[in-house]
This record gives structure tokens, sequence and C-alpha cells, in this order.
């Protein structure tokens, strides 16, 4: 038979066992979880998003205006590329912004589903049974009755019926002893579970809000474009001047539109700040009858949730240019963007690369648009943006514009390195009101018509936008509830009165959120100390038993 040599005195003690990789990974994992989804992360990271969003706000962003991005650069020549780096110009498709985003989301899931699923329960559950020490509650009162402790407690369930508590009632012996260590028949009242279920609604809604933002970004697409009076466009990402679409958007998913131009118009104000711009379109589907219809800056075109906005507009001077061999061309223009929204001063390029009659010289005009236009020492400037006395300074050029290098460049303006490399030459100046000419030294005859006036449009698609406006609603019913609804519970406890022989009744509330509890529970209070007063004083029920028959009432005379 074997056995075991007990263990030697002077040993040492042995080291507890270390745990395995795997163990101590999965602790890691478990504490950053609880860390990341935890409410005060939340809270946090809900913070890093709308302090993210502010550089949003205060610099322009390529997917809204390029053009405000290009003069940003222009203005700022030093500091733009930095900001650039940093994605400062693009904050809300930048890795940095979708990373808090993200850890938003997850954090937020990881937050609510527990507290959903322990508010299910809750809802399930019946009250809690009575503190110990109802006496120690921060409300709390004994009132004296005569009636019997059932009794009572009868009187306080139906008045807390009334005010819509879930109530329990429990036998002596089910619940914690009273404070004279023993145990009497006790009564748990609860209500208010609206407030922690607008709590769960507020956070679920915030995350079904970021999913639908983020549905949007994903499967939707905007573009901008100008268009002139007489004009007009259709839904396809090549005729866009700036154009943007999730990551999940081809070129065949887009909606067949198309809109037309008709009229444009817009009005100011006495201090010559626009009011209002409205534009008459014609759309349909390429090849369908068109539908007219007017559209404003804060009443787009919707169709099948595509929508059609006038985000601004500006002036296109209109030229007729007569070539020594007796072409004519009628009507040409182009887009001058605004420089200065105040007076709408616009600055902008017309570019004619089929004119020359067997040379490869191009023509092209580069010039400043005034709808109100003065000369202030020599030079053309705009005083309103009301197209009261359109006039137009013009700069024509001759050569190459170098529009087949393959090189990309703007169609609003003109491509300066050609002229610093020689490539297109000065040809004349002038300024001119409507109807006046400049004639070049070959003859060229350029006519200053007039103007249209253009639209800037913007054809949105976001096919999460109505899933955001539920969201959105919900999010704010569930605040409501959060902020005006208060979770209540209410004791009672009877046990027997030594000096009348009655019923002591002792109750405690405890309220959270809201205020006012000890106001609320001394009313209710006074009304149980009037029911049981009332129910008191009332004459005992008659019993059936061992009762005469009342007597027969004599019969009536016919």
């Amino acid at each position: 038979m074997s056995t075991v040599a007990p263990p030697r005195p002077d040993a040492a003690p042995q080291p507890p066992a270390r745990p395995s990789l795997g163990r101590r990974v999965l602790d890691l994992w478990l504490r950053w979880w609880r860390r990341l989804t935890a409410m005060r992360t939340a809270i946090i990271l809900l913070l890093l998003l709308a302090l993210a969003a502010i550089p949003g706000s205060l610099l322009p962003q390529r997917s809204l205006s390029q053009n405000n991005v290009t003069q940003y650069f222009a203005d700022h020549p030093a500091l733009a590329p930095w900001l650039d780096r940093l994605y400062l110009f693009d904050v809300f498709s930048s890795p940095w912004f979708a990373a808090v985003y993200l850890l938003l989301f997850v954090s937020l899931i990881g937050c609510v589903v527990p507290r959903l699923v322990e508010h299910v329960r809750a809802l399930r559950a019946a009250p809690p049974p009575a503190p110990r020490r109802l006496l120690r509650l921060p409300d709390s009162a004994e009132l004296t009755t005569p009636l019997a402790g059932p009794a009572a407690l009868d009187v306080v369930e139906e008045e807390l019926r009334v005010q819509r508590f879930r109530v329990v009632r429990r036998e002596p012996g089910a619940g914690p002893a009273d404070s004279a260590g023993s145990s009497g028949m006790e009564l748990s009242a609860e209500k208010g579970f609206w407030k922690e279920t607008g709590n769960i609604l507020f956070h679920l809604s915030l995350v079904a809000l970021l999913l639908g933002l983020a549905g949007g970004k994903l499967w939707g697409y905007e573009g901008s474009i100008l268009v002139t009076e007489g004009q007009g466009f259709c839904n396809s990402f090549q005729q866009y001047d700036t154009y943007s679409s999730g990551p999940l958007v081809e070129g065949a998913d887009l909606t067949p539109l198309c809109v037309d131009l008709e009229d444009f118009r817009a009005e100011y104000e006495e201090d010559l700040t626009a009011s209002s711009y409205t534009a008459d379109i014609t759309y349909g589907a390429p090849g369908e009858d068109g539908r007219s219809t007017t559209i404003g800056v804060n009443d787009p075109l919707r169709v099948d949730g595509d929508r059609v906005y006038v985000t601004g507009h500006g002036y296109s001077p209109r030229f007729t240019v007569a070539l020594p061999d007796g072409r004519v061309f009628e009507g040409v223009s182009a887009p001058f963007l605004p420089a200065d929204q105040a007076t709408m001063a616009s600055q902008g390029a017309l570019k004619l690369p089929d004119l020359g009659a067997g040379t490869d010289d191009q023509l092209a005009l580069e010039g400043f648009f005034a709808p109100t236009g003065v000369l202030q020492g020599g030079i053309l400037t705009s005083i309103d943006p009301r197209p009261l006395s359109p006039q137009v300074a013009i700069i024509a050029y001759r050569g190459y514009l170098g529009l087949d290098s393959g090189l990309p460049q703007s169609v609003y303006s003109l491509d300066q390195s050609q002229v610093e490399r020689g490539r297109l030459a000065e040809a004349g100046r002038a300024n001119l009101a409507v109807g006046e000419s400049l004639t070049l030294d070959d003859g060229t005859a350029i006519t200053f018509d007039g103007y249209a006036q253009f639209a800037a449009l913007q054809f949105s698609h976001d096919p999460g936008q109505v899933w955001v406006l539920v969201s959105a609603i919900s999010l704010l019913l569930g605040l409501l509830a959060l902020l005006l609804l208060r979770r209540e519970r209410f004791f009672a406890r009877v046990g027997p009165d030594p000096g009348s022989g009655g019923t002591v009744l002792t109750v405690g509330s405890l309220t959270r959120g809201g205020g006012e509890s000890a106001a609320r529970f001394a009313e209710l209070t006074d009304r149980l100390r009037t029911a049981l007063d009332a129910r008191s004083t009332q004459p005992p029920a008659p019993s059936s038993v061992g009762a005469a028959p009342e007597p027969e009432a004599p019969p009536r005379d016919r």
C-alpha cells in the first residue's frame, strides 16, 4: 500500500497557475467591451461626434461646393493643404469621422440591448416586496384606522388602482419582518414604466437614426449642375459639375429623370438681399412627355424618393460672334459664377474651339459681368444684384485652348497656363453694354446681346430619408417620456395598534425623476386618510343569514 508523503513544513508555496493565453485575451477583450458599452463611453463618443462636425460647418466641403473649396485654397495657399491632409474639406467622409461614428454605433447597441432585456423582465415581474423599515424611506407616514388590516389594504389598493398603479398583495410571512420584528400583510405597487420605455426608445431611435444616415451614405448620391434658362440635364453622373455617391451605387442605379429649366425668377428685399428663388421646370423620364411644376429653395421637386433643389442662381451673358468669312454664331453663352453675392458681380469664361476657318486657332472670352454696371476709376463694377443695367468686361484670346490635351480644366475659367506659355495671345478687350461690339484685329466681331439667368440645381437621392424622419420622431417621443414621466413605487404594511385596538397602516414611497415627490406623497396620504375615514364610518352591510323577511306590499286599488 503506497502513501503520499505530506508536504514539508519548510517547502516554498507553489505559485498560482498562470491562465492560458486564450483566457488572457478573452479577459482583455471583455474588459474593453465593458468599457466601450458603458453609458459614459457612449456620451463621450456622442460629444466627440458633435465636436468632429464643427469643422464641417466652418470650412467649405467638397460635397457641397467645390468652387468654395477652390476659393479657400486661393485665399489660404499655405494653410489649405495642411487642412486637406486632415480631411477637413471632406469631414463627413473622412476616416476619423467614420471611426467615431462606428464606435458610437457599437457602443449604443452594446449599451441598449442589455437594458432592453432587463426592462422586458421588469415588465413581467411583480413589484418588489416592501422594505423592512418603511419609515426610513424619504417619503413615509403612519396612519391609524379602526378598520381591520385586510379592509385597510383594500382601501389602499382601490386608491392606487385608480391612479394606474400595478398592485400586488402579500400575505403574512411572504415579506420581510417589520420594524417590530413581526411580519404583517403588505402591499407593493409601482407605475411609471413608460419612463424607462422612453429611455430605451430614445437610444434605439438614435441607433436607427445612425443606421438611416449610414444607409443614405452607402446607397445615396447627389450631383450639382448649373442650368441656363432654356436648357436642361438628365440624371447622369457624366453631366454633373460635381457628383458624389456611396460606395454601393453604380451608374445603372441612377433614376432615369430629365429636367428642363423654362424660367427662373429671383426676388429681392429692399436691402437687396435675396428673398426667394423660384424656377419653372419640366421633368419626366427620357422619351416621355414632361410635366410642369415650380420649385424653390425650400420647395424641391420630389419624385419617388429623389429631390431636385434650387441652391443658387447667376447670369449667363450671351454673345454673337461674326467671323470674317461671313459665318455667324448667335446666342453663344456660358454661366459666369458670382464672385460677390451681394451685387452678383460674376466672373467666367466662354470657350469657342470650332470657330476657326482653315486654321487651328481657337477663340476664348474671359469676362466680368455686372448686372447693374458702373465705372469706378475706369473699372467696371456692380452696385445691385438686379439686372438693371447689364454690362460686361471681356478679354478676347486667340490661340490654343488645350481642350484636347487630356488634362482636366474648369469649364468656368480659362487655363492661365496656356497664356503663360504663349499658346493663347490677347486679341482685344472692351467694356460692353447690351448691343455694343468688340472688333478684333482680324475682323471678328463680338457683340454683347444680353443675358440669361441660370439656376444651380442639386439632384439628391437618399433612400434613408423616411427612416431618418421616423427615427427622429420616435427619438423625440422617447426623450419627452424620459424627461416628463416619473417612476414611482408605493408600499404599505398593516399591523395592530396596541392603543386603540385598530390598525396601524405604515406607508412609504420612492420616486425617481420628475421632482415634487414630497408634495405628491402628501397628497396621496391625505386621500388615503380621507378614504379610510369614510370607509370606517359606513355602517356594516346587513347579513343575509337570519334576516327577517320584508312585509308584503298591500295590493293597489284598481
